[in-house]
C-alpha cells in the first residue's frame, strides 16, 4: 500500500529529528524538541485515520519517537552518570528511516549519545577535556575503518566499556527483575495469610455472637427460674408463719393461765 500524504509527512519530519539529533546541540536548542512533539501528534492522527500504515510499521514508527522523547529527556540530566544510565535503556529504531541509510540512524544516535556520555564521565576521572573526548569517540563511531592504530586501540577500549556498562545494566535489570518477582511472590503469600487470618477471625466472631445468644437465653431462663424460685418461698413462708399464729392462739386457749 503506497504511504499517505500524513505518513510522508511523519517520514521527513522523522528524518530531520534524527539529523538534529545527531548534531552536537546548543543546550539552549529548542528545535528537536518541538519537532518530537508534533512528532507525537502526527503519529497519534496516523494511528487514528482510516487508511494507516501496517502495524509493523506503527510499532517501528512510535519506537523512533520514543526514541527520540527519551534521549531529550536524558540530555535534561545533570550529572553525565544518569545520562549514561538512562542511555542504556533507550531503544533505538531497526529499520532505516529513508532508503539513503544504510543502518537506522537512530541506532547510529544512540551510539553517538552513548559515546559522549562515556566520553564525559572518563574526563570527570581524569579531568581531561571532556570536548575532545567527544569529538574523538564521535569520530571513532563515524569512522571506524579509516582509524589510525592508536585511535583503533581507543575504540576497542570504548567498545569494551560500552559493553561493561551493558552487561551491568542487563545484570541490574535481571536482578530488579528478581527482586520484583520476589517481591510479587512474597505480597501475594502475605494475601494469602491476611485472607486466611480474616477467615478465622469472621469465624471467632460468629462464634462468640452464638455464644452471647446462648448465654442471653440461659441469663433469661436463670431469671424466670429464681423468680418462680423466690414466688413459691415467699408462699411457704407466709403459710408457715400463719400455722405458728394459729398454733400459738391454740395453745393459749388450751393452757390457760396458771393463777
Amino acid at each position: 500500500m503506497a504511504a499517505t500524504r500524513r505518513e510522508l509527512n511523519l517520514l521527513r519530519l522523522l528524518s530531520r529529528c534524527e539529523a538534529l539529533a545527531a548534531e552536537r546541540r546548543d543546550p539552549q536548542e529548542w528545535r528537536l524538541e518541538k519537532y518530537v512533539a508534533a512528532l507525537e501528534d502526527m503519529l497519534r492522527e496516523l494511528k487514528k485515520q482510516a487508511s494507516k500504515p501496517a502495524p509493523e510499521l506503527l510499532n517501528e514508527y512510535s519506537r523512533k519517537v520514543d526514541f527520540l522523547k527519551g534521549l531529550l529527556e536524558a540530555e535534561k540530566l545533570s550529572s553525565s552518570t544518569e545520562k549514561a544510565l538512562a542511555n542504556q535503556f533507550l531503544a533505538p529504531g531497526r529499520t532505516p528511516t529513508t532508503t539513503k541509510e544504510r543502518t537506522p540512524a537512530t541506532k547510529t544516535v544512540h551510539l553517538q549519545t552513548k559515546a559522549r556520555c562515556t566520553g564525559k564521565m572518563r574526563s570527570e576521572l581524569l579531568g581531561t577535556d571532556p570536548l575532545a573526548i567527544d569529538d574523538a569517540e564521535e569520530l571513532n563511531i563515524r569512522k571506524r575503518k579509516g582509524l589510525a592504530p592508536d585511535e583503533r586501540q581507543s575504540a576497542v577500549e570504548l567498545d569494551a566499556v560500552l559493553q561493561h556498562h551493558q552487561d551491568m545494566q542487563e545484570k541490574l535489570a535481571e536482578e530488579m527483575l528478581s527482586l520484583a518477582r520476589s517481591l510479587k511472590n512474597n505480597t501475594l503469600a502475605a494475601q494469602n495469610v491476611i485472607k486466611q487470618d480474616n477467615q478465622t477471625l469472621s469465624h471467632s466472631l460468629r462464634m462468640a455472637d452464638q455464644n452471647f445468644e446462648k448465654l442471653k437465653d440461659e441469663s433469661d431462663r436463670l431469671e424466670q427460674h429464681a423468680k418462680k424460685s423466690v414466688n413459691w418461698l415467699l408462699w411457704i413462708m407466709l403459710i408457715v408463719v400463719c400455722f405458728i399464729f394459729i398454733s400459738m392462739i391454740l395453745f393459749i386457749r388450751i393452757f390457760p393461765k396458771l393463777k
